[in-house]
């Protein structure tokens, strides 16, 4: 089973950044995200495969025809918080009020209620794992929000499976699907979408994705951009995992496509055999 989803955001939406960090920042900079979306949309309409894209709701609300064209070329929609805020950064309170907030935004432009969720910068960890229970009651049916590995922000490595399971929490249940990892130099990593994809060479993905009974891919528009511009006060690191490989991601992400099959989580749901899913009790 392999998942092809995007989170949709602009290209200034890093959350290292204190100069992008908050909505009133966000005025100046060049929109990009139109352009960024017909491209993906053009590649998965040639392509034949339908995605999951996880949408911003501030994206949503200023952006509401490109959300409006990915729902009419049938892709599925679900919500990646209001305004890229960590879930670390917020009381259950303010998660609560923030998720109701973006799903309303999102079913407004597509007609259909929320049922797909992710975190921003994958903040569902071991500290915040009650935003699972508070998905469950908004009505939400699958989260792809945890990264089972280490991180710079996020990462859950104690979540004890990277393939899809079940989150019960008093009887209410939910199904998830972590991202995938693969051994690479004696480390679990996520190779399957952002920076990872961008760093490593096609071949190694290839043999990758092939040996993994389950991939869950994760890209933004951004990812295939290599116009956008360079911001300003990143660390070389952050730079560098940023902006390396813009330039042949979209070819890489067509070929990979075209040698394997790709669904929605809305069809992975449906295929999944969950009968003998490890459920993981919170």
């Amino acid at each position: 089973m392999r998942i092809l989803t995007f989170d949709m955001e602009e290209w200034y939406h890093l959350l290292e950044l204190k100069s992008t960090s908050r909505p009133d920042q966000w005025v100046g900079f060049e929109p990009r995200l139109e352009a960024n979306t017909e491209r993906i949309l053009t590649l998965l309409n040639e392509s034949g495969v339908k995605a999951t894209f996880f949408v911003m709701g501030w994206i949503a609300r200023h952006s509401p025809s490109v959300i409006r064209r990915i729902a009419e070329a049938g892709h599925e929609l679900g919500v990646h918080s209001w305004d890229h805020s960590l879930i670390s950064n917020q009381s259950r309170m303010e998660f609560r009020e923030d998720l109701k907030r973006s799903c309303g935004e999102v079913s407004g432009l597509s007609g259909k209620p929320v049922r797909m969720y992710r975190a921003p910068g994958f903040s569902i960890v071991s500290d915040t794992i009650w935003a699972l229970e508070e998905l469950m009651r908004q009505g939400i049916i699958a989260d792809a929000s945890i990264f089972p590995a280490s991180r710079a922000h996020g990462g859950f490595p104690s979540f004890p499976v990277d393939k899809p399971c079940i989150i019960d929490a008093g009887g209410m249940q939910l199904y998830e699907f972590p991202l995938n990892t693969a051994k690479f130099f004696n480390r679990r990593v996520v190779f399957s979408g952002g920076g990872y994809f961008r760093l490593l060479p096609y071949e190694l993905i290839r043999r990758l994705t092939d040996r993994s009974p389950y991939v869950m891919s994760y890209f933004h528009p951004r990812d295939f951009d290599p116009g956008q511009k360079m911001l300003p006060g990143l660390t070389p690191l952050r730079m560098f995992k940023s902006y390396y490989g813009l330039h042949g991601s979209l070819g890489k992400l067509a070929r990979l496509i075209s040698e394997f099959d790709f669904v929605d989580i809305g069809k992975a749901i449906d295929q999944n055999d969950w009968s003998n899913a490890y459920i993981h009790k919170i």
